[in-house]
């Protein structure tokens, strides 16, 4: 390589160092003055730079450059942002090492940089703009006061979402009770966004804790157990006892006519008034794990202990534990039982119920007290977990390698030692799939049916299957892995999406009944939702990788808050708020609270989830079987997969 440097003044000479490969430019040369005038004081007047992509004979003619410091420093000093690279040397004045453009005061600001230890330039090719040292290193630009504006922006984004949060509690006889979903004043019809959902309230509950604010939950723990003996019929027809209402509203009657006095009572919702009619099969299981998080976290061990308490765990759980025809331990419900409360072809095992329940046995095997009458229940929790964390981690877990051997399957096997146990067809794996699914990574499926499998990819059930370990952890690392390879599809411009991908064209029509609120890419349909930030961050700090939930975060940090906090968004992209969304919901403020209090007490994030248990590997309700002559087992043979 040539070296060539510019003479001015009394002396000059060149310090040369090669930038690394992977920049646009190289910085090639520095050159350095003496100023006599100066006091002798070796300062650097101008820096040579080539460009890497000149290829052109044009461009090659140009590729040595030199850029004087001395003239584009106080033009970098107002602009920052707006230094370019001149193509040549033109004029003497530009290898100048003159005093170049002075302050008021006399003073030279390129004399000030030096003397503060630290001569700097701007490279720029583009879009793309680098700060160099007298070396050629990469000074990372000084972004004290950018972060300063960043920290005080996000402070102001979350009193903001603390007022939104604290505005929307509900009391019950002067005591917080739970927070209503969604306080939309741009709407009038307030729907059942005015109700408190057991569901929506997790978030809500576990941000005040967070916080240190623990009377809410505690309140809502006991006034929802009081809800749970409600009777509850629809048509003549009344479900188990055991189950949790989906919402509850305080109401208000007058004790007498013509009287100023009134009396509140809360109003629950089992499902008679939902849409469709469905029983909400996730409330439940969401109250015992809410009931485990308050212990972990508030040290109240006392409430767990309460005899209702105690009883109205077990009546969950009974209704979850009822032998029936299924001959799966997955727990068996209809479309729209779970966050996904409209048609969507969830029907019969889908993933994000098996998560819950999973999680709710678990909880509930903390919590139970051990006495001889609890024994046997204890023991009916021990098998299902066992049967069902097999069943989820064998069946339900696809990756490249499982996808291939589906589509060499072969059909209608009949025998014990079958391998394609549920006679599902290769032509089920959708051709977007193929594509989609990478080398490294993978997921837990939908759904999972006799010649069924749904392959979509639902976020909450995977995030939660790694929070309760239900997952195993080379699964947990493959979901994390997947989501980050697949991020512009799964979180794009606002995290979450709910499921993808979505429902379109003739399998929009046959499996959601042309819903017009779950059209594609929107609600529930492939819709971004924000509130699955929280869920999303606990799982990343369990994996050790919360450098994936800050990236999230930062994506919604400004744009939740300028958006009104809306319940979803739609596109593919999540680029617009949703049609139907309401502003201002309350889990989607409560998500990002949440998150942000995680992110800065990631040992309370751990109290939260589950270790794996290899215990339950080793029970096997097949071995407690007297007649096992006729029982194929497959655990033995795939139990090296799990541990």
């Amino acid at each position: 390589m040539s070296i060539s440097s510019c003479s001015v003044n009394n002396l000059t000479m060149a310090m040369w160092t090669i930038r690394p490969s992977s920049r646009k430019f190289l910085l090639v040369g520095v050159s350095y003055a003496i100023h006599s005038n100066q006091h002798n004081r070796i300062l650097p007047s101008s820096v040579l730079v080539r460009s890497k992509h000149a290829t052109t004979s044009a461009t090659r003619s140009n590729r040595l450059t030199f850029i004087n410091i001395h003239d584009r420093i106080h033009h970098h000093r107002r602009n920052r942002f707006a230094l370019t690279i001149p193509c040549a040397i033109a004029g003497p004045r530009r290898k100048s090492s003159s005093a170049g453009v002075e302050h008021a005061g006399g003073k030279n600001p390129f004399e000030k940089i030096y003397m503060q230890g630290i001569a700097k330039t701007l490279i720029r090719d583009g879009d793309v703009m680098e700060e160099v040292d007298l070396l050629g290193r990469v000074v990372e630009e000084d972004a004290g006061a950018d972060k300063v504006e960043d920290s005080e922006k996000a402070k102001g984004v979350e009193e903001e979402a603390w007022r939104l949060l604290n505005k929307a509690v509900v009391n019950y006889y002067g005591s917080p009770v739970g927070t209503v979903a969604a306080k939309d004043p741009s709407t009038g019809n307030s729907l059942n966004y005015d109700q408190v959902f057991i569901r929506d309230f997790i978030p809500s509950a576990l941000a005040f804790m967070l916080k240190g604010e623990s009377e809410i939950v505690r309140n809502f723990l006991l006034h929802t157990l009081q809800l749970q003996s409600w009777e509850k019929t629809v048509d003549c027809y009344s479900p188990g006892q055991g189950l949790m209402p989906a919402s509850f509203k305080v109401r208000t009657v007058a004790l007498e006519a013509n009287s100023d006095k009134f009396e509140e009572f809360l109003d629950p919702d089992f499902g008679e008034a939902a849409i469709g009619r469905v029983a909400p099969v996730d409330s439940g299981l969401w109250w015992i794990i809410l009931l485990r998080a308050y212990g972990k976290i508030t040290g109240d061990y006392e409430l767990q202990k309460r005899t209702d308490v105690q009883t109205g765990i077990k009546l969950i759980l009974n209704l979850c534990l009822t032998d029936g025809f299924d001959m799966f331990p997955s727990l068996l419900v209809t479309d729209g039982s779970c966050m996904i409360d409209r048609r969507m072809g969830i029907h019969g095992h889908p993933l994000e119920i098996q998560a819950l329940f999973y999680s709710a046995l678990r909880c509930s095997r903390e919590m139970i007290t051990v006495n001889d009458a609890s024994k046997n229940f204890i023991r009916r929790i021990n098998n299902r977990l066992s049967a069902l964390s097999f069943h989820i981690r064998e069946y339900y877990w696809v990756d490249i390698k499982r996808i291939n051997e589906i589509y060499r399957y072969k059909t209608e096997e009949y025998s014990h030692d079958a391998v394609n146990k549920f006679n599902i067809y290769p032509e089920q794996i959708p051709s977007w799939l193929l594509d989609w699914i990478p080398d490294n990574g993978g997921y837990l499926i939908g759904n999972l049916q006799p010649a069924q499998m749904d392959f979509r990819f639902f976020s909450l059930g995977n995030l939660w299957a790694i929070v309760s370990s239900l997952a195993i952890p080379r699964q947990a690392e493959g979901i994390l892995d997947l989501i980050e390879q697949k991020w512009d599809d799964l979180v794009a411009h606002i995290p979450l999406k709910i499921c993808y991908p979505a429902l379109e064209h003739e399998e929009w029509r046959i499996i959601t009944g042309s819903d017009p609120k779950n059209t594609p890419w929107s609600y529930h349909n492939g819709g971004s939702w924000p509130t699955l930030l929280w869920q999303f961050t606990l799982a990343c700090i369990k994996m050790g990788r919360p450098g994936l939930a800050r990236k999230a975060i930062a994506l919604v940090e400004d744009q939740l808050a300028a958006d009104n906090w809306p319940e979803y968004y739609d596109t593919q992209k999540g680029k617009f708020v949703g049609k139907q969304s309401r502003l201002y919901q309350t889990w989607t403020i409560a998500g990002y609270l949440t998150s942000k209090l995680l992110l800065e007490n990631p040992e309370l994030a751990s109290i939260l989830t589950f270790d794996e248990d290899i215990e339950l590997l080793e029970r096997c309700s097949c071995n407690l079987k007297k007649n096992s002559q006729r029982i194929k087992c497959s655990r033995q043979a795939a139990k090296s997969r799990h541990i």
